[in-house]
Parts: structure tokens; C-alpha cells; sequence
């Protein structure tokens, strides 16, 4: 019998995830060797970062587990990477997990929420819209 993915598996699953995912989109250049010693260098931006990788698309192919190094084209920083997932997309893209190789948890400049964050936090910050302001007339 096939396993079926449930809202309860997949709420699990997000709950074992080491860090916040954010949709991010930052200019990075990836850079490595393939295999069969030809080097591969692509400018791309991230779709989504966290505090322990990022995940982007490639029009060069990478295989998993293979060694990469990102680099953020605002700081200058570079990382080394492991390709951890590989997923075509329509378009000829392929789309890639990325996983440091040692924590950079400020690669990306960005604070990440802690894992059991939630909108519903009460640390989380009301939104306050503009038609639930009252102004008061001047005097």
C-alpha cells in the first residue's frame, strides 16, 4: 500500500525541520566541479532560505551530494554547500536543496524565527490595518 501524504504527516514532518523557512529571494553565483571534472558556474537567486541552506534553480545539472560553493552577491560571502535534493521543473530548470557544510546562520543576514514559531505567537506582532485606525481629529 502506498504511503499517502496527510495534513498530520506533514505537520510533522515541518515540525522536524531545524529552522524557519523564508521565501528570500537573494542574488547568489554557484560554483563547483561535476564529476567528470568540468567546472560549473551559474548566477541564480534563492526561492527560499533558512539558517542551514537555501533552495534555488539551476539550468546546469548537479547531482546529489555533490559540493558547491554559493556565493551571496550583496555581502560577498562565500559558503560551501552540499546538494541534498534534486527536483526538475517545467522549463528545463532543475531545483535544488542546498545544505551548508558548517553552520552559517548569518549567511543569509536575515533573523529566523525559532522552529515552533507561529503567526498565532504571542510574540508575534499584530498587524494593524489602516481602515482600524482612528484619527483623531486636531484641536
Amino acid at each position: 500500500m502506498p504511503l499517502v501524504s496527510t495534513p498530520d504527516t506533514r505537520l510533522s514532518r515541518a515540525n522536524r525541520r531545524r529552522s524557519q523557512r523564508i521565501l528570500l529571494p537573494i542574488a547568489v553565483r554557484i560554483s563547483g566541479e561535476l564529476p567528470n571534472g568540468r567546472r560549473v558556474e551559474e548566477e541564480t537567486s534563492t526561492l527560499v532560505v533558512n539558517a542551514h541552506g537555501a533552495l534555488l534553480r539551476l539550468c546546469e545539472p548537479v547531482h546529489e551530494g555533490q559540493i558547491l560553493t554559493i556565493k551571496n552577491m550583496t555581502t560577498g560571502e562565500e559558503a560551501t554547500c552540499t546538494v541534498r535534493d534534486i527536483n526538475t521543473v517545467p522549463g528545463g530548470l532543475i531545483e535544488i536543496g542546498l545544505e551548508f557544510t558548517e553552520v552559517r546562520s548569518r549567511f543569509w543576514r536575515v533573523a529566523f524565527p525559532p522552529p515552533d514559531w507561529s503567526p498565532r505567537s504571542p510574540e508575534a506582532k499584530r498587524f494593524v490595518s489602516s481602515a482600524s485606525v482612528v484619527l483623531k481629529p486636531a484641536k
